[in-house]
C-alpha cells in the first residue's frame, strides 16, 4: 500500500510540475504565473478540487507520442470564492504552449457541463497559442466543442474570461462569447491571426501590442471589458465582480453586509448640476454618492466612454447602473455607447440584476460617419435592450432629455417601472435654441425676437413638469434625497414579475 500511495504521489508531482522547472522560470521571467498559482490566488484557500490531473493527449504524429504531459495543458475543477462555488479552468502556457487539443478542450467541457448542470459559474483563465497543429481538425472540433457549450451557457450561468497570455486564432473565440473578458497590459493579446500572418496577406506591419494589446481591446475594439497591470491584481478585481454577480439565472445575486444608512442625504447633489446648461459635470460623483458605501465596479471603463456601466450595490442588493457621461461629448449616444450599453442591460436582465438609468442625454450624435456605419441599428440595440428587460428599472433624469435619445434611456414608454426627474431635467424634443430655429424660421433675422422665443421655450419645455403632467414621469424628487428615493424604489420592486408572450427568442438588431 506504501509503494502504491508514493507513485500516486510521484505522479501528481509530475503533473503540478507542468512543462517543467525551466519553463516556470521562463513564465515568472515574463511577469506571468503559473496556470496552478492563478487558481491558487483566485479560489479560497484550500477550496480547490482538480480534476482529470492524469489525462494525456492520445496524439502519436510528429513525434508526440515521445511527449505526454500529464494534464494536457489545463489545469480544471472546482472551488469556493468568499464560500460560492464556482468552477474554473487555467490553460498551462509552460506545457506545448497551452494549445488546446482533443483531451484538452474534453477537460474543458467537462467542468463546462457540470457547472450547468449544478449552476454555477465558469471563469476560464486563457494563455494559449491556440489549436495544437499536430492534431489537425480533431484540435478544430475540440474548440468547436468548447464553442457549443459557451452558447448553451450563455445567459445560463455567468462565464468570465481572463486573457493572460497570447490567445489567437480559436483561442479567441470562446472568450468572445463569454459575458466578460479582462486582460493583463503588456503580457496578454488577442487577435485572430498574427503581426506575422497579416504582414504576409495586407502587407501591413504592426505588433502584437498594438494588433491585439489590453490598450486595444479596451479601448478601441471594445472586445475586453478591462486590463489590469499584472496576474494578481487581475485576479483580486476577478474576486470582487464575483462578488455581485448571482451563481445561476435561477438564482439571486447575493446580498452584502452594507453599513451605509439607506435614507442618507447629500446635500452635495443639490449643486452638482451647473447653472449654465452647457457645462459639463461629472455623473460618476452621482452614482458613488448614491451607492453603498461609494463602491463601484465599473465594465468598459476605458471605451465609449460617454456613457457608463457597472455595478453597485443600495441595500446590499447587486444594481447594474447605466449612466450618461456630461464630460465626455456631453454625455450623447453614439455607436459605441449604444454598443456598451445594450450589452451590458441584457447581461443583467438575463441574469435579474436590476437596473438604475441615470440620464442625462442631449441626443444621438448626427453626421456622416455615424450615419454610414449604422447608427440607427446600433442605437436601437440599446432601444431593444430596454424594451425586453423584464427587471426591476428605476430611472433618475439629472438635466438633459431629449428626441428619441429620452425614450430609449429607459423611459416610461420602454417600461420603466419608477422614472424620477429632478427639478433640473429638461425633457423635450430638442434643445430650445434648434427647436425656436425650426419654429420661427421667418424671424431668423431679428435676434431679440428670437432671443424672447428661445425664453418662452426654456419657460415652456426646459423642466420637468409638462412629462409630470403627463405621468411620464412619477415624481420630480429634490437631488439631496436621490438615495432614499432610488433605494425604496428598488426595495418595492424587489416582487416584480412580469410576463412577456412566448417565443424562441428575440431578433435584437445585430
Amino acid at each position: 500500500m506504501k509503494d502504491i500511495l508514493q507513485e500516486l504521489e510521484a505522479h501528481r508531482a509530475e503533473a503540478r510540475l507542468g512543462g517543467g522547472e525551466r519553463r516556470i522560470e521562463a513564465q515568472h521571467a515574463k511577469g506571468k504565473l503559473t496556470a496552478r498559482e492563478r487558481i491558487e490566488l483566485l479560489l479560497d484557500e484550500g477550496s480547490f478540487e482538480e480534476f482529470d490531473m492524469f489525462i494525456t493527449h492520445r496524439c502519436t504524429d510528429f513525434g508526440m507520442e515521445q511527449d505526454k504531459p500529464r494534464g494536457d495543458g489545463v489545469v480544471t475543477g472546482w472551488g469556493t470564492i468568499n464560500g460560492r462555488m464556482v468552477y474554473v479552468f487555467s490553460q498551462d502556457f509552460t506545457v506545448l504552449g497551452g494549445s488546446v487539443s482533443e483531451t484538452h478542450a474534453k477537460k474543458i467541457c467537462k467542468i463546462m457541463d457540470m457547472a450547468l448542470q449544478n449552476g454555477a459559474p465558469v471563469i476560464g483563465m486563457n494563455d494559449s497559442g491556440g489549436a495544437r497543429i499536430q492534431e489537425g481538425v480533431s484540435s478544430l472540433a475540440a474548440y468547436g466543442e468548447i464553442f457549443q457549450r459557451n452558447v448553451v451557457a450563455s445567459g445560463v450561468i455567468p462565464q468570465i474570461s481572463l486573457v493572460m497570455g497570447p490567445c489567437a486564432g480559436g483561442a479567441v473565440y470562446s472568450p468572445a462569447m463569454t459575458d466578460f473578458i479582462f486582460m493583463v497590459q503588456d503580457s496578454s493579446y488577442m487577435f485572430v491571426t498574427g503581426p506575422d500572418v497579416v504582414k504576409t496577406v495586407t502587407n501591413e506591419i504592426v505588433t502584437a501590442e498594438e494588433l491585439g494589446g489590453a490598450t486595444t481591446h479596451t479601448r478601441k475594439s471594445s472586445v475586453a471589458d478591462g486590463a489590469y497591470v499584472n496576474d494578481v491584481v487581475a485576479l483580486s478585481e476577478i474576486r470582487r465582480l464575483f462578488d455581485f454577480l448571482p451563481l445561476s439565472n435561477r438564482e439571486k445575486a447575493p446580498v452584502r453586509p452594507f453599513f451605509d444608512d439607506p435614507e442618507r442625504v447629500e446635500n452635495s447633489l443639490d449643486t452638482l448640476i451647473p447653472s449654465n446648461p452647457n457645462q459639463p459635470y461629472d455623473m460618476r460623483e452621482l452614482i458613488l454618492k448614491v451607492a453603498d458605501e461609494g463602491d463601484f465596479f465599473e465594465i468598459q471603463e476605458d471605451y465609449a466612454k460617454n456613457i457608463i456601466t457597472g455595478f453597485v450595490r443600495l441595500e446590499g442588493q447587486t444594481v447594474g447602473v447605466v449612466a450618461n457621461q456630461p464630460m465626455v461629448l456631453a454625455g450623447v449616444l453614439d455607436i459605441d455607447s449604444s454598443r456598451k450599453a445594450a450589452r451590458f442591460v441584457r447581461f443583467c436582465d438575463a441574469f435579474e440584476i436590476p437596473i438604475l438609468t441615470l440620464v442625462d442625454v442631449p441626443g444621438f450624435l448626427p453626421g456622416t460617419a455615424q450615419e454610414y456605419n449604422g447608427v440607427i441599428k446600433h442605437g436601437a440595440k440599446l432601444l431593444f435592450a430596454y424594451g425586453e428587460a423584464t427587471v426591476p428599472k428605476v430611472t433618475v433624469i439629472t438635466r438633459k432629455a431629449y428626441g428619441g435619445a429620452y425614450d430609449v434611456m429607459s423611459s416610461k414608454h420602454l417600461g420603466g417601472d419608477i422614472n424620477y426627474a429632478w427639478p433640473t431635467a429638461e425633457i423635450a424634443v430638442m434643445g430650445a435654441k434648434g427647436a425656436v430655429e425650426i419654429l420661427y424660421r421667418s424671424e431668423l433675422g431679428e435676434p431679440e425676437r428670437i432671443a424672447q422665443r428661445t425664453k418662452d421655450y426654456e419657460d415652456r419645455f426646459a423642466n420637468p413638469f409638462v412629462a409630470a403632467e403627463r405621468g411620464f414621469i412619477d415624481e420630480v424628487i429634490q437631488p439631496h434625497s436621490t438615495r432614499r428615493r432610488v433605494c425604496r424604489a428598488f426595495a418595492m420592486l424587489r416582487s416584480k414579475s412580469q410576463q412577456r408572450p412566448w417565443k424562441k427568442h428575440d431578433n435584437i438588431p445585430l
